[in-house]
C-alpha cells in the first residue's frame, strides 16, 4: 500500500497559528485539505493575518480562543473542538512567549517567564492532549524547536546587532522541547500516537529583514547562502502530519539550510 502525503480531512490544532511562521503552517494545510484550528488569543489577529483564504476556507480554517498561559483554557479549547468535529488528528505546539534578553543581566522573573512561555506551555498542551489521543489509539504531536536548541549562537553575528540576540532562556527551553519529544515518543508509541519536532533555522521576520547587513551574516552560515522563507518550513508539517510519516516518531527534523552542518 502507497501512504500518501495528504492531510485531508484530518483535524489539527496549531497554537500561535496566525504568527510569521504559523500563517504558513496553516495555510499548507489547509491546501492539503486539513480542517485547521488556530488556538491563539486574538481573534482580530487570525482575521487579519488570513483575510485573503478565509471566505473560501471557512470549513477548513477556525479560530478557537486558548491562552497558552492558563491550563484551564488549554482544556477548555480541545474539549471544544473534540465536541464539535468528533476527533483531534494532530496537535502543532507554535506559540510561546518570552521576555527578557541579556546573558548576564536578565532577571530572575524574565528567566521564569521565559521557560513557562517557551517549554512549559508545550508540556501543557501534550499533557492536555493524551486523554483524547489515548482514547483513539492514535494521534500525531509536532512541537517547534529551534536551532538554538541545538547549537549556540555564534555571537560575532550579533555583534554588531545585539537587539536580535537570542536569548540564553529561549535555546534552553527549545533544546527541552527537543527532549520532551523524546520522552513522550517513547512514552506514548505503544499506544499508536507519534510525537516529532520540528527545528527551523534562520527564518527572520520581515522587519527584521528589514537589516540587510544582518541578514547576510546569517546567510553566509547556511549551506544554501540563503535565510529561509515561511513556505520553506510548512512542507514538514504537513508530511508529519500525513499519513506517509505513520512510522516516524522522537525525531527532531531540522530545517536550517544547512546551518548546524557548518
Amino acid at each position: 500500500m502507497v501512504q500518501t502525503v495528504t492531510v485531508n480531512g484530518k483535524v489539527i490544532l496549531i497554537t500561535g497559528g496566525y504568527g510569521y511562521l504559523g500563517k504558513s503552517i496553516t495555510e499548507s494545510l489547509i491546501h492539503h485539505g486539513a480542517i485547521v484550528y488556530v488556538l491563539a488569543r486574538d481573534e482580530q489577529k487570525f482575521e487579519a493575518a488570513f483575510t485573503d483564504i478565509a471566505t473560501e476556507n471557512a470549513h477548513n480554517l477556525h479560530f478557537e480562543q486558548c491562552d497558552v498561559t492558563h491550563t484551564q483554557e488549554i482544556i477548555d479549547a480541545f474539549r471544544r473542538v473534540n465536541a464539535r468535529e468528533g476527533k483531534i488528528d494532530v496537535l502543532i505546539n507554535n506559540a510561546f512567549y518570552s521576555r527578557g534578553q541579556s546573558p548576564e543581566q536578565m532577571k530572575d522573573e524574565d528567566w521564569a517567564y521565559g521557560i513557562e512561555g517557551t517549554l512549559h506551555s508545550v508540556f501543557k498542551c501534550i499533557r492536555e492532549i493524551i486523554p483524547y489521543f489515548k482514547q483513539q489509539q492514535q494521534g500525531r504531536i509536532i512541537s517547534v524547536s529551534s536551532m538554538y536548541g541545538m547549537v549556540a549562537p555564534q555571537f560575532e553575528v550579533y555583534e554588531d546587532f545585539p537587539q536580535f540576540l537570542n536569548p540564553p532562556h529561549y535555546g534552553a527551553a527549545k533544546a527541552g522541547i527537543i527532549q520532551l519529544t523524546k520522552y513522550y515518543a517513547s512514552y506514548l508509541g505503544s499506544l499508536g500516537i507519534t510525537v516529532n519536532a520540528v527545528t527551523p533555522g534562520p527564518f527572520p521576520s520581515e522587519e527584521v529583514k528589514q537589516n540587510s547587513k544582518f541578514v547576510t551574516l546569517l546567510e553566509e552560515r547556511t549551506c544554501l547562502g540563503r535565510v529561509g522563507k515561511p513556505e520553506d518550513l510548512a512542507g514538514v508539517f504537513v508530511f508529519l502530519a500525513s499519513d506517509a510519516a505513520n512510522f516516524i516518531t522522537g525525531q527532531n527534523i531540522i530545517v536550517d539550510g544547512g546551518w548546524t552542518s557548518k
